[in-house]
């Protein structure tokens, strides 16, 4: 845990660590090289050049200082230029350019070894002025640049860095390629997760085929359940209307006293089985395509307005489409608000739709649920009876079932909480973009 704090500045993708791995290795090699070559390398020659070179000056000024000319001079030998100055020219202070870092070594050793240095001009890479005192008077020394510096020291940096790259490069296409099937894999489990079938196939390394077969097991042993409970449910739900039918012929022979509660236990398990084929098939139900939900959830309001139910749009914001499954949508949506005019007065509905997430909203001024008893109140059959209101009506456990799968093959989430407007219940639909 020493390192957490770093965590917050590291790539949270798998490619952006991955570079990050691959980058930040090349870079600390090439600085590290870099410094060690410079200070061991271009110092070490820098400096026995310019210890060799002041030999050399000392030979040159002494042969002035005893009075030597004529062609065998030492300084047409060594091929220096000696100029003499007169009283009171030398330069007061040394003339380099400032990212000159090797001149630095070259001023040092000429005034370490230099009899009589007054100060050097390094002016550019062609040409060295040394300014000595000596007892033949003010003397300006000239001579070529690459007899104190290594000629040409930028073609290390320049191939360090043009191969660094390049090799980068090429293991950033590697890598790509490699991290390819990675993303592929995770864009499929996604899709699948929000309820869409994207055609998959498992490639690259080994261990990615093993994860990406591991996925698709898990993708049909899921969808055949998916289809082995609907099948069964439809069937059963096929089998009984049958019985239902000929109950319903049967009573219709009786009195118009006894007929009437036994009609209306009938009608009872016609709902049951209504709602538990709903149960089966809305999370599923349909194509997802694109769909505007603030017009999707505009019309829902005005269908249950138009069969008398207490239902208000009071907020819709956002403009756009959605990726939905627009009749599963609606399902959810009515479900939630059948439950709100069930347990409560009025209900009032808002869309928010922003560039990350669909928000659908329905809060009601009913007796709400308890936080310790949200959770279970989204499970299939569950009727929390001391939280809701049940003379206001009764159903099967099934409403925020429905919409927690509706939400959830979607990729998104049922969230319930209390309703600050209405005091109620606040049931959110959550859908990220």
């Amino acid at each position: 845990m020493f390192f957490g704090w770093l965590k917050r500045y590291m790539p949270r993708s798998l490619y952006g660590r991955a570079a990050l791995i691959l980058i930040l290795p090349v870079v600390l090699l090439q600085l590290v090289v870099s410094v060690v070559f410079v200070q061991r390398h271009f110092e070490g020659v820098t400096r026995q050049m310019s210890q060799s070179t002041s030999r050399e000056l000392a030979l040159v000024i002494a042969s002035v200082e005893s009075g030597h000319d004529g062609a065998a001079h030492p300084a047409e030998q060594l091929q220096i230029t000696v100029r003499r100055l007169d009283d009171g020219a030398l330069p007061t202070r040394d003339t380099r350019r400032w990212y000159d870092f090797s001149g630095l070594i070259i001023r040092d050793e000429m005034r370490r070894l230099l009899p009589g240095f007054a100060g050097i001009a390094l002016p550019d890479d062609r040409r060295v002025q040394v300014y000595v005192q000596s007892n033949a008077g003010p003397l300006e020394l000239g001579f070529d640049r690459h007899r104190v510096s290594a000629r040409n020291p930028h073609q290390l940096f320049a191939n360090m860095l043009f191969f660094g790259i390049l090799l980068t490069v090429i293991a950033f296409i590697y890598m790509r390629n490699q991290l390819r099937p990675i993303k592929r894999l995770a864009r499929a489990a996604e899709a699948f997760g929000r309820g869409r079938h994207v055609p998959y196939r498992p490639t690259g390394a080994v261990e990615v085929r093993a994860a990406g077969h591991a996925f698709l097991d898990m993708r049909a042993r899921l969808e055949r359940q998916i289809e082995q409970r609907t099948l069964m449910l439809s069937g059963v739900s096929h089998d009984l209307r049958t019985p239902l039918t000929r109950l319903r012929l049967g009573l219709s022979l009786l009195d118009e006293d006894e007929r009437a509660p036994l009609e209306h236990d009938v009608d009872e398990m016609q709902r049951l089985l209504d709602a538990f084929l709903s149960f089966v098939r809305d999370a599923s139900e349909g194509e997802t395509e694109p769909v505007d939900p603030v017009d999707l959830v505009r019309r829902i309001v005005e269908d249950c307005q138009r069969a008398g139910d207490p239902v208000t749009l009071v907020h819709a914001t956002g403009e756009g489409s959605v990726g939905l499954r627009s009749l599963a949508v609606r399902r959810a949506v009515e479900n939630l608000i059948a439950n709100a005019v069930r347990y409560g007065n009025r209900a009032e509905v808002s869309v928010e739709l922003t560039d990350k997430s669909l928000r659908i909203r329905i809060e009601d001024d009913g007796p709400g649920i308890p936080p310790e008893s949200r959770d279970m109140a989204t499970r299939p059959f569950t009727r929390l009876d001391t939280a809701r209101n049940q003379n206001r009506g009764s159903g099967v456990g099934l409403g925020l079932s429905i919409a927690t799968d509706v939400a959830r093959a979607h990729g998104g989430m049922l969230r319930l909480g209390e309703s600050e407007r209405l005091g109620g219940l606040r049931a959110d639909i959550v859908i990220a973009r």
